[in-house]
């Protein structure tokens, strides 16, 4: 049996792929390491999303759950699991807010500051990018997982391209185009 300790010394793409084979402390160990970056990731979407009463750690520790409920994924790397970390903690956030929805006849807009429509920031109804970004799934996942990856994870387009095994001047037109797709279906 492993120490504790030695896992701390582990790289990540080792203690996922230890995760990967059923290691539930290489799991422990990997959520110890990257709690703090998890952290600063839910609180920047919980900042640009304005008036919301969950604290950074009560979404981190909910995307946790719901990372841990998927079973066996296909770690690639950091980039990859920072990624569906941050598509979790959307989902929470998304969860959140139709909750209060529905248990609230005045309904105060929930918003995300975002630059997907231009150069100038906007708020966006954060219910109203869910279903955007729903429709945009099932059309072009490929450009919805971009927007995930670079909105609300903050990946780097170099990041994505190495996420995805393409090239970033892929990922630049893609990025555009679904920019673009938003832009038309947050304005219906």
């Amino acid at each position: 049996m492993t120490e504790k300790s030695d896992y701390k010394n582990q790289p990540i793409t080792v203690l996922l792929g230890q995760w990967r084979g059923g290691d539930e402390a290489a799991r422990d160990a990997l959520f110890d390491l990257l709690y703090a970056e998890l952290q600063q990731v839910s609180a920047a979407m919980l900042r640009r999303e304005g008036s919301v009463s969950l604290a950074p750690g009560d979404v981190v520790n909910d995307a946790v759950i719901r990372l841990i409920n998927l079973n066996q994924i296909d770690w690639q790397d950091k980039a990859h699991f920072m990624a569906l970390a941050a598509r979790m903690m959307r989902r929470v956030l998304v969860d959140s807010a139709r909750k209060r929805k529905a248990g609230k006849r005045e309904h105060h807009k929930v918003t995300l500051v975002s630059r997907i429509a231009g150069d100038q920031p906007q708020s966006i109804d954060l219910l109203n990018l869910e279903i955007a970004l729903e429709r945009l799934q099932e059309i072009n996942p490929d450009h919805a997982q971009i927007v995930e990856m670079r909105y609300f994870c903050g990946l780097s387009l170099d990041e994505i391209a190495e996420v995805l095994s393409t090239s970033t001047s892929t990922v630049q037109r893609r990025w555009r185009a679904a920019r673009a797709w938003l832009r038309v279906h947050l304005n219906e």
